[in-house]
Formats: structure tokens, sequence, C-alpha cells
């Protein structure tokens, strides 16, 4: 009996001795992909090994994992509008490795041709829509103003309500149905203009995700879209900015170092002018109105985006996100005085409504393994309304030798908004990556040794 115990050890001791040598095969690199000039991270870039085919996706922070077998591993890196890099290393041990893309204008005549096959679904990431901001640039818009929604509802599944409007339909689905994310924090008026233009300044944002179906678990429950909206970080190389003038805003964009490679900012505004450019018409129905003293109308809205980038260290970043922006619409009137019977009256009225959005976020990356990364934050939204109006009337008039003041006023106002404050933690673990193994191969309708998949040939 006791030999035969010692037997059993023996063997569950041999058998470990064999699976674990195979077992430590397996090594990881991971880091981030980021523009060799600003050091902005790039969200979506693609990581393959050429020699086993496996491969993976940057995350909305540009950093990316992937597992391979030791030993000699040729890496690609590639992202839309910049030069590919290869790299070819003797994979020993577990490493962590940045990539540094540069930009590529210069594209040549390329020719695709394939056929057709049956492959089954190799990703539970579908109805997903990735769209870069320089291509929401060069749709043409109207009167000249780009526009995230107007793009998104270009694609294919999402439809506009109305000529000009920035509500969207995604399959079906209503407008009050979609959640809109910035910076990972919801956005609740998403128009100007009561709905001719969205709130979200192209010139502040880095990349855009709608997502039409099988949202991730982490944004919660939806019935039509969510879409995923990041902010630029900051150029961590060089200042530099722009100024454009529009036929209905002006906008100006700002980034540069605050301290070189460590501490980046952010920071774009956009403006109406239409309140300033129809004073010059007012003044002159003032003039001809023989009642009227002095009018004042109009109707603006702004955008003011800023964001700052800490690399604390190779492992941890903290990001500052903010936005605010309101729309207004102004009307007052100043009646001219008039006398009657020695007593003088003054009578003046105005109406005042604002509508906007505040969002502010705080930030933690952090790489806990080559496997894990860690995203924590502290999130603030508020949605804010604001109607009001008040009516004055001042009576002068004389009596007995003396001058009495009589003054009436009358004032409304009405308030309503949403406060939201949220904190959460979210953790992003990559097993294993995507790409050509043993049990990812076409499918000839029979099952594989190694798994229940109708994957293997």
């Amino acid at each position: 009996m006791k030999n035969h115990f010692l037997c059993r050890w023996f063997i569950a001791i041999g058998f470990l001795l064999v699976c674990v040598p195979g077992l430590a095969q397996k090594r990881t690199i991971s880091g981030y992909v980021m523009d060799a000039a600003s050091k902005e991270t790039l969200i979506g870039a693609t990581v393959v090994d050429k020699n086993s085919g496996k491969g993976c996706a940057t995350n909305n922070y540009g950093f990316y994992t992937l597992t391979l077998e030791q030993g000699r591993v040729d890496i690609q890196v590639s992202y839309v509008g910049y030069t590919q890099q290869n790299k070819t290393l003797d994979l020993k041990e577990n490493l962590s490795m940045n990539f540094m893309l540069e930009t590529n204008t210069t594209l040549d005549e390329v020719v695709v041709e394939a056929t057709r096959s049956t492959v089954n679904a190799r990703s539970p990431q579908m109805s997903v829509v990735e769209l870069p901001v320089q291509q929401i640039k060069s749709i043409p818009t109207l009167f000249g103003e780009a526009d995230v929604l107007k793009a998104i509802q270009l694609l294919p599944g999402v439809q506009n309500g109305s000529e000009g409007s920035a509500g969207m339909y995604v399959r079906g689905g209503g407008p009050d149905e979609n959640l809109l994310l910035l910076d990972g924090v919801p956005v609740y008026n998403v128009n100007h203009a009561l709905g001719f233009f969205s709130v979200f300044n192209p010139d502040a944002l880095k990349n855009v995700t709608l997502y039409k179906g099988s949202f991730p678990a982490h944004f919660g429950g939806r019935l039509s879209s969510v879409v995923d909206i990041r902010m630029k970080e900051g150029d961590m190389q060089k200042y530099h900015g722009n100024v454009s003038v529009g036929l209905i805003s002006s906008k100006l964009n700002v980034e540069g170092p605050i301290v070189k490679d460590k501490l980046s900012f952010n920071l774009s505004f956009r403006r109406t002018y239409g309140d300033l450019l129809i004073k010059p018409a007012l003044w002159i129905a003032s003039a001809m109105n023989p009642e009227m003293s002095k009018l004042n109308t109009g109707y603006s809205f702004y955008d003011l985006n800023a964001k700052l980038n800490w690399k604390i260290s190779d492992k941890d970043r903290l990001y500052l996100s903010f936005y605010t922006g309101d729309d207004g619409i102004n009307f007052g009137v100043r009646y001219k005085d008039y006398e009657v019977d020695d007593t003088q009256y003054n009578n003046n009225m105005g109406i005042k409504w604002r509508w906007g959005n505040k969002v502010a976020s705080l930030r933690w990356n952090h790489v806990m393994s080559q496997k894990l990364f860690m995203d924590a934050s502290v999130n603030y939204t508020q949605y804010r309304h604001h109607l009001g109006m008040d009516m004055s009337e001042e009576t002068i008039y004389h009596y007995e030798g003396q001058t009495f003041n009589v003054k009436d006023e009358f004032n409304m106002a009405y308030k309503s908004g949403i406060n939201d404050i949220t904190a959460k933690v979210d953790f992003d673990y990559t097993p294993l990556p995507v790409g050509e193994d043993d049990c990812w191969k076409r499918s000839r309708n029979r099952y594989c040794n190694r798994c229940i998949e109708r994957l293997c040939p």
C-alpha cells in the first residue's frame, strides 16, 4: 500500500515537471503606441506577430498587450495615416515596449482583390465603427461646420431625423435612446441651435467610436447605440495651434507641453457670433420705431474643451478633462419715456433663456501587469436649463410741489437640471491574443480535438 501511494506521488510530480516547462513557453509584450512627433497615444492601432498571425489592438488609452510563444517574433505595428513599423525580437522574457509611429501622408495606388469565403465570427466586438477625426473634418456639412453627429448619420444603420438636424436614429431607435460619452462621461444635451449643430468641437477630439449593437457591459443598458468620443491629450513635444473663422462660428485650438515628455495640455474654444452681427440691424430697427429706445435680441453658443495629460511613470498616467458649453437667447426692449399730465412713464421688458452642459473627469491609468490594465476615474456631469423674464414700470409724478417715484417690477424664473457624480474602476485583462493558431482556422464542419469549436480542418 505504501509503495502504491509513493508511486502515485512520483507520477504526479513527473506530470508537473513535464507540463510546467510547456506552460512557461508563453511570453508577453505590452506598452503604448504613440505618435512619434506629439507623443499622442493612438487608439485602435494594430500590433501583430507576422510569424504566428496573432495580434491585438490598442485600447482607448493606446495600451496594448500581446502574449506569444517564446522565441523569435516579428512584430508589425500599423495605424491608418502612419508608416508601418516592424521589430524583430528574440522573445525570452516579458517585455514592456512602446512604439512611436511616423505620420505618412503619401499613399501609393493599392489594388485589393479577394474572393469571399465563409469564416466563423472571430470577435465578439461586432457592430463597431471607428471614425478618425480627420475624416469627420473632410465631410461637407451645413454652413461649413464639421460635425461629429452629422458624420455618424452617413453610416449604415444610422439616419437623421430631418435636414440639418443633429438628432440620429440608429437601427430604428429614437434620439433619446443613444448614449453619448465625452471621455467616458455622459453628455445629456448634445445639440446647439435647437439641433442644427452638436456640442462636440472636432478640433478638440481625437477619436470617435460608434457601437450600433452588442454594447460592452461597462456602458450599461442602452436600447439604440453608444457613441464613445475621446478628447486630444496634447502634444508633449512642441507648441502649436490653429484659428479658424467660419460663417457661423470661430474656433481656437492650442496644445503643447507644460513639462516636455511629462505634462501636456490641449485647449479648444468655439463661439458663434450671430448675436454680434445682428446688432447693427437692431440699432436701425430701434431708430425707426418711435416707441422704442433700445432693442436687444440675439442667439449665441460657445464650447470650451480643456485636457491635461500627466505621464507620471511608464506605468501610470493621470488625465484631467473638462468641458463646458451654453446656448443663449436674449430679448430685451426699453421703451422711450413719455409724459401724460405731468406724469412720466418708463417701461422695460426682457427675456433670457440659457441651457448647456458641464463635464469634468479625473482619470488614472495604471499598468498592473503585462496583461492587466486598470482605469480608475471620478466623473461629474451637469445639464442646466434656465428661463427668466422680467418687466418693470416706473412712474414719476409731482404732487403739491413734491416728486414721487413709484416702481413696479415683475420677475419670473424657471430652473431645472441634472447633476451626476460617479466613481468607477475598470480592468482590461487580455489572456490570449486574437490570431491564427491550432484552433483558429477556417471551418470545414469538423470539431477540434482541443476545444469545442467548429474551426479546425
